[in-house]
């Protein structure tokens, strides 16, 4: 904490408030007893300037396209380190050694399968439900299944929830896209790697033996890893809120699930590539690029723009190299992603958008790339999830672990009716 206090001005009378300083990012100034010295609220509408907690997982500088996590570069990890170690890296706080990262990794490998009465949960569902709408539920009721470890005040039961969530999310997201198809369910095959396997059980069928495409497995850890964390977002402010309660971590990552669903938030690379399938041809970019600038017409270019970055996010050029690696393994030449090229560089060279700083962020790019390897859209989202999983669960264990933590209850600016009082019906 800084030496320094802040002053507010209230009818008269001042106000001293005490300047926090983190690591590194700008300073937060301290309002937890303002109301009770004032009388007086704070009003900030989506949280857009109010630090909701104190955390050692993730940074982000927007101004400067920056992201870390544990003080690590996004561009450094996707590059050079793997999902697991990633995961292990958020969860404890360090890059883990060799023997850490193997038992690390076996131990995930012994939580994948669900209980066998789960597949009997999922023929509940319609055949063409939603998948995130089959996460919600799955993932709410494993609460019912797992009750050995869902005593939040018992470290022992909040690491084996943790491991549970993290290892079981690739087989609920690949059951839920096979009971959409029709196909047979698949255990997972521990010989594989998190994402290998992931890949196999999606994909894969009961009839031939599934290969893992070395590039594919590669590309999609690294979405994970692109994925795995992003500070107080909305989904990730949901389960340290859900947690604020004391309910339970399959509760709160369900609660997770819920919020990421929004097409303003998990569902945004899926709005992206249906933008760039609807602009279709390059030569009709300019005229999209016309109509999102005009403010009349309600067309937006999906894709652009992120409510923290207003420079390049830096996750957007790790994505744009996987698009081409992916493609060019699989001998595709996707027009979209033509598309997606030549938008970029005319959006990034137009004043309206460089003034508005409105530059790509991850969903431009990962649409196409899930689109590629064979996923449908409606299982984008659920890919998103999946790797957000281990920031959520890294996050709800910090804020148990936090003395100071208290249950959230924001506050509101009440513009309703005064009290008045009340009309029988016979005289309304």
């Amino acid at each position: 904490m800084s030496n320094e206090n802040g002053k507010l001005q209230l009818d008269g009378k001042e106000f001293d408030m005490p300047v926090m300083s983190g690591t590194i990012g700008p300073d937060v100034v301290d309002i937890r007893k303002f109301y009770g010295q004032s009388g007086a609220f704070t009003f900030d509408p989506g949280f857009t300037s109010t630090a909701s907690c104190e955390s050692q997982l993730t940074y982000i500088d927007g101004g400067e396209g920056v992201l870390l996590h544990r003080g690590y570069s996004i561009e450094e990890l996707s590059k050079d380190s793997s999902f697991m170690e990633v995961s292990y890296l958020l969860l404890n706080g360090e890059l883990p050694n060799t023997d850490q990262l193997n038992d690390f990794s076996y131990t995930i490998s012994r939580h994948t399968m669900l209980h066998e009465q789960l597949a009997t949960f999922y023929r509940g569902f319609r055949r063409d439900a939603h998948p995130m709408a089959i996460m919600c539920g799955v993932v709410g009721a494993l609460s019912a299944f797992y009750h050995d470890s869902t005593d939040i005040a018992d470290p022992e039961h909040r690491r084996i929830s943790s491991h549970r969530l993290i290892a079981k999310m690739p087989t609920i997201a690949a059951m839920a896209y096979k009971y959409s198809t029709g196909q047979p369910f698949l255990y997972p095959d521990n010989d594989l790697s998190y994402t290998g396997n992931f890949l196999r059980m999606t994909f894969g069928v009961p009839a031939e033996k599934y290969e893992v495409n070395p590039v594919i497995e590669r590309a999609m850890d690294r979405i994970f890893i692109l994925h795995a964390d992003h500070e107080q977002n909305a989904s990730t402010s949901t389960v340290r809120l859900a947690g604020s309660s004391g309910a339970n971590p399959f509760a709160c990552i369900a609660a997770g699930i819920a919020c990421l669903w929004g097409p303003a938030h998990g569902g945004a690379n899926e709005a992206a590539l249906n933008m760039l399938r609807e602009i279709g041809t390059p030569d009709q970019i300019p005229h999209y690029i016309e109509r999102a600038k005009d403010k009349n017409d309600p067309f937006r270019l999906m894709g652009f723009g992120h409510r923290v970055y207003k420079n390049y996010d830096p996750r957007a050029t790790v994505m744009q190299e996987t698009v081409r690696e992916v493609l060019s393994e699989l001998k595709l030449k996707d027009p979209i992603f033509e598309v997606a090229l030549q938008l970029e560089e005319m959006a990034l060279n137009d004043d309206y958008f460089k003034e508005k700083k409105l530059f790509p962020n991850v969903d431009f790019y990962s649409g196409i790339i899930y689109s590629a390897i064979g996923f449908p859209t409606e299982m984008f989202t659920v890919l998103f999830a999946l790797a957000r999983t281990v920031g959520w669960v890294a996050q709800w264990n910090e804020m148990i672990s936090d003395p100071g933590q208290k249950i959230g209850r924001p506050r509101q600016l009440y513009t309703g009716p005064e009290a008045r009082p009340f009309v029988p019906i016979a005289n309304r």
